[in-house]
This record gives structure tokens, sequence and C-alpha cells, in this order.
């Protein structure tokens, strides 16, 4: 289990970003696995459930013309394809549940990791609302590799999740907190307009970033609930299926012409495609060894 922590303050913004950068660096940017001569992701994102507890004013929950709470959730079946999928092409990845909704709030969220987390390493990231000491012990004590808090309220939660810790005798990389309510200048350039989702006057500019290369496509592979992959966890419009999972088997959509296509452009610097086009993420922070090895094949 990764050691690096955030959980011991004083930690600057700049401190806490960089830990969770560093955090997977150890999957990310290792040298890829590769199937059938391509290279395959290091890191899956599945969405399990389409809702969320909390409207933040910087996620896209908060408008519900644009992000409405569906409760529309992944189904154990669509699950099970997955693990077989994963385990033909030999993935020895990160899965995480994260995606568009709150993890925690599917009903099946242990079952889950049961079956995910006997192969793979599991990552849930989490507004933390929904942890108490006993859904915290038995994801402690289930298949989970990692719970991630993201905390947006202040120091007062922090101290909540720190109890809890010391209490139930939870080690600390375990259960990683992440500082989310401090703003400035460190925080600000992480921060991303979802592409083109949200437009706040804090937003850098996406026409600044149409020439700058991406590499998400290389190493990481976003799944929605209902099975459809998109280009990357930052299209919360959902632009651009590339896929069903029950309809075709992982690698046949992680290798597709309409993927492919996207993914030549993102790793030369050519942004000019929907919705890549109204995106500033930054895009290179992790994935360079992947993005070098699809550009021997994509020539």
């Amino acid at each position: 289990m990764n050691k690096i922590g955030h959980n011991n303050p004083p930690l600057s913004t700049k401190e806490i970003i960089e830990n969770n950068i560093e955090r997977k660096k150890p999957i990310l940017d290792r040298d890829p696995q590769f199937y059938n001569n391509v290279p395959i992701p290091s890191w899956i994102e599945l969405s399990l459930i389409d809702v969320c507890n909390r409207s933040c004013s910087f996620c896209p929950k908060s408008d519900a013309q644009i992000a409405p709470n569906t409760f529309n959730k992944m189904e154990l079946p669509l699950i099970k394809k997955l693990a077989k999928d994963l385990k033909i092409i030999k993935f020895d990845g990160s899965i995480s549940f994260c995606g568009y909704g709150e993890p925690l709030l599917h009903p099946d969220i242990n079952l889950i990791i049961e079956i995910l987390g006997k192969d793979w390493g599991i990552e849930v990231v989490t507004n933390g609302d929904p942890l108490n000491e006993k859904n915290l012990t038995e994801l402690y004590n289930s298949n989970l590799s990692k719970i991630v808090v993201s905390l947006y309220d202040g120091p007062e939660q922090k101290q909540r999740f720190l109890n809890l810790i010391q209490k139930l005798k939870i080690p600390e990389d375990f259960l990683v907190l992440r500082d989310r309510w401090e703003k400035g200048s460190e925080f600000d350039i992480y921060l991303t307009n979802r592409a083109g989702t949200l437009n706040s006057s804090e937003q850098s500019d996406p026409k600044n970033f149409l020439n700058k290369k991406c590499y998400y496509t290389a190493y990481h592979a976003q799944i929605d609930w209902n099975g459809d992959f998109y280009l990357c966890p930052h299209d919360w419009q959902r632009r651009m299926s590339l896929g069903n999972l029950m309809q075709k088997e992982f690698f046949e959509i992680w290798n597709g012409a309409t993927i492919n296509k996207c993914r030549k452009n993102l790793l030369v610097g050519d942004r000019k495609i929907n919705p890549c086009s109204s995106c500033n993420c930054i895009g290179t922070i992790h994935g360079s060894k992947h993005a070098s090895e699809w550009l021997k094949i994509l020539k």
C-alpha cells in the first residue's frame, strides 16, 4: 500500500496537490502494459452511480440542467463483464470509483469491491459524508485498497476523520484526506472547466489550450454507470460515447477507430475536436510513457 499520506498538518495547498500527484505516479507513470502489441490503460475510472448528496459550486452537479441526479447505477452484470474482459487482457492497473456521482451511495458498493478487489487495486474517491464507524470498518476489512476523502468544508471536517482513524485504528494511508476548502493560485491551476461545462471567471481560457498535448486517452479509461466509454473524466456532458461495454469487449473499445483518432490528435497537441476544444485541463501531469508508446503506433 502506498505510504504517501496527506493527513499530517500543516500542509500547504501546493504540498497537498503534489502529494496527490505523487501518490498516483507508481501506477500512471510506470512502463505501460501491452495486449496484442497495444498499450492498455493503467487507470480505469468507474462512475458507479449518477447522484451526489452535495451541490458544490465547482462541480457540474450544482446545475440540474447540466448534470441532474438521475439515480441510475451500475448493475452487477456489468461489473462481472468488466472483470471478465480485464482478465482477458491481463490488466494490472488500478480501478477508481469516482466519476459523475458519489460512489459510496451505491447500495451494492461492498459487493462491487468484493468482485473487483480480488484481482485489482481499488480506490474510492468520496466527499466522506456517507462514512461512519460501521461502514468504514467494513470497507477497511474488505478488498478495498484506499479511500480518498475530498474535504470541502474546513479543518473541522478533517478532525472528524482523524478521530475516526484513531478510534478505529485504521492506517492513515488507507484513509487519505485531501484538503479542498482552500483557494489560491496553486490550487486554481488544477481546477478545470470540465471540458467547457463550467464557465466561472476563475477558469483559464480554453483557447490557450488548443495546441496543448493531453495524455488522458493514453492511460485512462472512463466508464459510466451503463457501460458507456467516454474520452476522459472531464467530459461531464458525455458528448462522445466510444462504445458500450455490454455490447463490445473492453479492448475492442479501447483500441477502436473513434478513440484512436481522438487519441492521435490529443497526443500531438491538437484539441480542436469536441469536447476537447472547450477544455482547459493541463492533461500532461501523468502518462508520458503511455503517450510515447501510442505515438509509435498512431503515426
